[in-house]
């Protein structure tokens, strides 16, 4: 049977993504707005440059889920290399922000190639993985796949450990969605284990994190971390109020970007913080419906990696906040300050949503014939 576009995407998928834009920019409005208005001397400095950046995103969701999505699974391999060279352009040319090159000048514009990074090991990885011809069964399969995630997760590491943190979770994520076998998982988690342990003694300021993390009152970079759980403690159940913050002003140091849940809290209060975590739920929720209703392999990993990327920021970024984890400088899709971020992301919304638009018509005919159609072996 054919694929058949059904002239539409998820309702519900594009539903949530646009609820979760326009939070973002008027969180993002009310956390900025003390910055803007001291650094720049406009409260909307900030905001207006994400709306900016949002309107460009939202242009590129719309073009790219017009296209099948097997067009962009086919410009995967061109997709990583030009990832692999940006991100070497970074280490050389890079403009360093707070002692980190993560940024490329692009004339009045910055781009930060690690965003692009991640959509582009999604793609490459459906391509990669589609092509094995089902042949996803063993250690060399498993390994073959996290040895291409190896150049680019070292190179967008050096500066940027969270981000490819996030890269390896989508290939580890993506091999689990194609390989029947758990147990071999295993030993893929004692060696990511292994891994990790050498790239954190690595540099002395990673060791110094932890240090942070376990007693944060001890340093003087603890100082953000502890301001953050003071913001999420004085928010109680429903929190001060929209724009109430007292946190936000200078106490949170960039309340905007990687600590703006710690102010969710303590404007919305622990139902508003909750909400939120609700709708990331249900969009990786849908996410899932999408990946499990897609007629090929390809549309399944690719709504898969775009879950596994969603969910692992989330995550990361939530445990940061509270202190369950050490401060990896991650950000909050969709909410926090980051224009390159919401662009591409809201691009892999698009993806998603030709995914949606090429489903198969008849699931229940699908799943008869090939009931382990994600790549799984009966």
């Amino acid at each position: 049977m054919e694929r058949e576009r059904t002239g539409q995407g998820d309702r519900g998928l594009l539903a949530l993504v646009l609820l979760l834009t326009v939070f973002g920019l008027v969180f993002l409005y009310s956390a900025s707005s003390y910055n803007g208005r001291v650094r720049f001397q406009d409260e909307a400095y900030y905001f207006k440059k994400q709306l900016f950046a949002t309107a460009l995103g939202l242009a590129a969701m719309y073009a790219v889920s017009q296209i099948d999505y097997r067009i962009w699974v086919s410009l995967a391999p061109g997709a990583y290399i030009l990832s692999l060279l940006l991100s070497t352009a970074v280490l050389l040319f890079g403009q360093e922000i707070n002692g980190s090159k993560r940024w490329l000048d692009l004339g009045p514009l910055s781009f930060q190639p690690a965003e692009f990074a991640k959509a582009a090991v999604i793609l490459f990885l459906s391509w990669q993985i589609d092509r094995t011809n089902k042949n996803t069964i063993g250690v060399g399969f498993i390994c073959r796949t996290m040895v291409t995630l190896l150049p680019i997760a070292g190179l967008v590491g050096s500066n940027n450990l969270s981000t490819a943190i996030i890269i390896l979770g989508i290939g580890v994520v993506l091999i689990f969605v194609s390989n029947p076998r758990y147990m071999q998982f295993i030993g893929l988690g004692a060696a990511g284990a292994g891994f990790a342990a050498v790239f954190l003694a690595a540099e002395s300021y990673r060791l110094e994190r932890l240090a942070i993390w376990r007693d944060p009152e001890k340093y003087e970079k603890g100082f953000q971390t502890i301001q953050g759980l003071y913001a999420i403690g004085s928010g109680g159940l429903f929190g001060r109020g929209l724009g109430s913050s007292l946190q936000k002003l200078g106490f949170v140091p960039e309340a905007q970007n990687d600590m703006i849940f710690s102010i969710i809290c303590e404007e919305l209060g622990l139902v508003g913080a909750g909400t939120l975590i609700l709708v990331f739920a249900l969009l990786l929720w849908r996410l899932c419906v999408i990946a499990t209703y897609s007629r090929d392999l390809k549309g399944t990993l690719i709504c898969a990696g775009i879950l596994a990327h969603i969910a692992i920021q989330v995550i990361l970024n939530i445990a940061v906040v509270t202190n369950t984890i050490p401060n990896t400088g991650i950000t909050l899709p969709f909410i926090s300050y980051g224009g390159t971020s919401v662009v591409f992301l809201l691009g892999e919304m698009g993806l998603a949503l030709s995914v949606a638009s090429h489903r198969n018509p008849y699931p229940a005919y699908n799943k008869l014939k090939r009931p382990f159609r994600s790549g799984r072996v009966g």
